[in-house]
């Protein structure tokens, strides 16, 4: 990496930004899926800056019980604080916590990186809720809370409304569940929370035009029809979702390998499917639409599900670099058009995006 890294240093020159690190990590057998999330989660500079600032503020580091929390705030701080400006850096303390933590990544087989992605985001979520719990008995102002999910109300006056950690201040949105009663006209609203949105895809699409489908109207009926609480019975309904609170940090799942029931297997699919730099969401609950700004792109390299490569493009003070594993290099934005994927099934190219970080241009310009 010495030559790549002082190659990097020389592309970028006078505009090396001040205080900012560009290490590759080490790939430890197959932690390719590993090593991309952890790239665009470190340049994601909200939920970077907190989790240095929640590690800093904490015990003695020989006091606290190691967990995958501080093993990821160690290797932040530990890439942060690096004298040099670029290289490698070797995640293995990390790596070999997220194996004991679940069994899903022990092996050395390909991975998901969004099932990777949601297992970490939701396991330093559980890691920060107990933490604060502990604390909140001697604290003296309570944690903020929210009202989430069908527990709106309190039941009886003992349900409690979960925590907001930090994390979910970061990726967690509420979506709406609206369904209509086409007999009575009753709209029963369900709120769920998310940390990240799994899109279907199709060819030749946009995001825009897969998050207009995930909010379309669906008719419930024959089957599937809905139990009408006015009316006391099954009956014809229409079902649709809606963003009730986009979140500061946009995540979004492109589903591109796709079960075959008559092959019983999975398949990637290569579809060409045109993310924005700059993205609008009009399918909110919000009169404004929410602006966001594109960061980084989760990249599966490959033909199929069960084999390939994982690499991320990054956007970090207005340059886009490009990781993979060890290696980090500086690209031209309209790289980033290569991951859109094929037009073509069978085309030579077989970089596709599959995980998309998006920032709220009103968190960045506060």
């Amino acid at each position: 990496m010495g030559a790549a890294g002082s190659k990097l240093e020389k592309a970028l020159g006078d505009q090396f930004p001040e205080g900012e690190r560009y290490f590759g990590l080490e790939n430890f057998g197959n932690t390719c899926y590993c090593n991309s999330v952890l790239q665009a989660l470190y340049f994601c500079v909200p939920f970077r800056e907190q989790l240095l600032e929640y590690y800093g503020n904490g015990k003695n580091p020989g006091d606290v019980e190691e967990n995958l929390l501080t093993c990821l705030a160690e290797l932040f701080m530990q890439i942060s604080t690096q004298k040099k400006k670029t290289g490698v850096i070797a995640p293995k303390r990390f790596v070999q916590r997220v194996k004991k933590e679940n069994e899903l990544f022990r092996g050395y087989m390909h991975q998901d990186a969004h099932e990777f992605l949601n297992f970490l985001l939701n396991d330093l979520v559980d890691i920060v809720e107990k933490e604060t719990a502990k604390g909140a008995a001697g604290s003296l102002s309570p944690p903020e809370k929210i009202v989430n999910g069908p527990h709106g109300g309190q039941v009886n006056g003992a349900k409690k409304e979960p925590l907001v950690t930090w994390v979910h201040q970061n990726f967690q949105g509420i979506l709406t569940n609206e369904t209509r009663c086409l007999r009575c006209e009753t709209v029963t609203a369900r709120d769920e929370t998310f940390l990240d949105l799994s899109l279907d895809i199709e060819q030749n699409s946009s995001i825009t035009s897969c998050l207009k489908n995930f909010s379309s109207t669906e008719t419930l009926n024959a089957e599937d029809k809905f139990f009408c609480d006015k009316c006391c019975s099954l009956q014809e309904a229409q079902k649709r979702m809606k963003i009730k609170k986009p979140p500061l940090i946009l995540v979004i799942h492109l589903k591109r390998f796709k079960y075959m029931e008559q092959q019983s297997r999975y398949k990637k699919l290569s579809y060409r499917v045109v993310f924005p730099l700059e993205l609008k969401l009009t399918n909110t609950m919000e009169d404004a639409d929410c602006e966001y700004s594109l960061f980084a792109v989760v990249v599966h390299v490959g033909s199929g599900p069960n084999h390939g490569h994982y690499v991320s493009l990054v956007k970090s003070h207005n340059h886009w670099l490009f990781f993979d594993d060890e290696n980090v290099e500086m690209i031209e934005e309209s790289a980033v058009h290569t991951a859109f994927g094929s037009a073509q099934e069978y085309a030579g190219n077989t970089d596709h995006g599959y995980i998309l970080f998006y920032e709220s241009l009103a968190n960045s310009s506060s």
